[in-house]
């Protein structure tokens, strides 16, 4: 497991974090199969931003889901750097999720109990950080989304652009090389919408990660440096 992850720390600008071949998955709803990806695929490179765009039901969180490695494909292939991940057991699966994969969701997923630091450290504590360290850098990233101001408070106590803001933040703990957005401001008045995306997509530009957003706005996805979509099935 060591040697996978450093094959992918050693990945650079320009290369190929993400390859997706021949993508299937299929669902089986009263007892009858439902094919939701049915093939296609795609390369997504360090320092490259996409935006996955399609029509509502077509597939592009379950898409997400897999490459995210939080689900496996009904077939195909998924290498993450140079490793398979497709054929990876679930414990593998989870260790390089956890440290190569940022994920921001339409909803903040904030855990109500805990406050702003405390969301943004879990992560890390999570990958045995010391809990000082984690803390240190946890603060660093409140700073960089500008929310530092809440540190101290809960969910509840912030606003929907201050909980996506720390959503953010946590998804950047572990300093992945892929970030997977879906529908990352959906939730978010106009405003506050264009304000979180600017600061996405500015922090994911200056530390030259690679994203995947998801995303029914085609001004936000026209951002992107390419788009992908989701066609009867097949990812192209």
């Amino acid at each position: 497991m060591a040697n996978i992850l450093n094959s992918l720390s050693r990945v650079k600008q320009g290369d190929i974090v993400l390859s997706v071949r021949d993508i299937k998955k299929t669902f089986v709803e009263g007892g009858q199969p439902l094919h939701i990806l049915r093939g296609g695929g795609f390369d997504l490179h360090r320092g490259e931003i996409i935006a996955l765009v399609g029509q509502s039901g077509c597939g592009k969180s379950t898409l997400l889901q897999c490459v995210g490695l939080l689900d496996k494909p009904s077939g195909g292939s998924i290498v993450i750097g140079s490793a398979p991940v497709h054929k990876m057991d679930e414990d593998m699966r989870t260790k390089v999720r956890r440290n190569k994969i940022g994920f921001v969701y339409q909803k903040h997923n904030l855990l109500s109990d805990f406050t702003a630091l405390e969301n943004v450290m879990l992560p890390m504590l999570a990958n045995d950080m010391d809990e000082n360290l984690a803390s240190e850098r946890a603060m660093k990233l409140l700073k960089a989304t500008n929310v530092a101001h809440r540190a101290s408070h809960h969910p509840g106590e912030m606003s929907g652009g201050e909980q996506q803001r720390t959503a953010l933040a946590r998804a950047l703990a572990n300093n992945p090389d892929i970030l997977l957005a879906d529908e990352p401001t959906g939730n978010l008045d106009p405003q506050h919408a264009g304000a979180v995306f600017d600061l996405l997509l500015d922090i994911v530009r200056k530390n030259k990660m690679a994203m995947l957003f998801v995303t029914h706005d085609m001004n936000l996805a026209n951002r992107a440096d390419r788009k992908i979509t989701i066609h009867n099935g097949v990812v192209q």
